[in-house]
C-alpha cells in the first residue's frame, strides 16, 4: 500500500528500513531488540519531521511497530496526519498470504492471530482510520485509502490519553503473546 500511495501523491515515504545499519551505541555494548526499534523510530520520526518542515505534503510511512502508533499523537499534534490501521476480520486470508511471503513463508500463525485480535479490538486513536482488508484485493485497499485520506477531516488540537500497551502488539515484545 505504501509504494501504491507513493504512486499516487508523488511525494515521498519513509521506512524503517532506511535506517542506517547500527550494530551498537559504543563498538561494545550488544544491540537489544528494544534498543534497535527505539533507534528506528526516532529516526523516522526525525526525517518526518524534517520533511514536514520543508513543506511536503502527503509524507508516507510505514513499518512502524504497532505499539509506537499510540505514540503518533503525542509526537505528531498540531501538525496534520492521518495514519491508516489495517485490519482483517478474515483469519484463512491472513494464513493465505502468510504462506505466500518470500523466503520464509509461513512463520507464526498462532502468534499472528493474537495479534490480529488484539489489533481488531483496539479502537482507533486519534486522526486513525481503519481498513478491513477482508476480501479486498491490493487495489481496492488503496483506493479505500486515498478515499479516507482525502476525505476525513484531521484534528490538530486535542487531548489524548495514550492508551496502556497491553492494547498494542509489538515484535519487540512479541514473546509475551504466546
Amino acid at each position: 500500500m505504501a509504494n501504491g500511495l507513493l504512486e499516487h501523491y508523488k511525494t515521498t515515504c519513509v521506512e524503517q528500513y532506511m535506517v542506517p545499519e547500527f550494530i551498537s551505541r559504543d563498538g561494545t555494548e550488544p544491540m537489544t531488540g528494544e534498543l534497535e526499534e527505539l533507534t528506528c523510530w526516532e529516526n523516522q520520526v526525525a526525517m518526518l519531521m524534517c520533511f514536514h518542515r520543508l513543506g511536503y505534503k502527503n509524507v508516507i510511512a510505514s513499518d512502524i511497530d504497532d505499539l509506537r502508533t499510540a505514540d503518533i499523537p503525542i509526537v505528531f499534534k498540531g501538525t496534520d496526519f492521518i495514519t491508516i490501521k489495517l485490519i482483517s476480520s478474515d483469519l484463512p486470508q491472513i494464513r493465505e498470504q502468510m504462506k505466500k511471503r518470500p523466503n520464509n513463508g509461513l512463520v507464526d500463525f498462532e502468534l499472528q492471530k493474537k495479534m490480529n485480535e488484539r489489533n481488531i479490538s483496539r479502537k482507533p486513536l486519534v486522526n486513525e482510520v481503519e481498513i478491513d482488508v477482508a476480501g479486498k484485493s491490493s487495489q481496492e485497499v488503496l483506493t479505500q485509502a486515498i478515499y479516507l485520506i482525502e476525505n476525513t477531516p484531521t484534528l490538530l488540537d486535542y487531548e489524548y490519553t495514550k492508551p496502556p500497551k497491553e492494547m498494542f502488539y509489538s515484535w519487540v515484545f512479541s514473546n509475551g503473546l504466546r
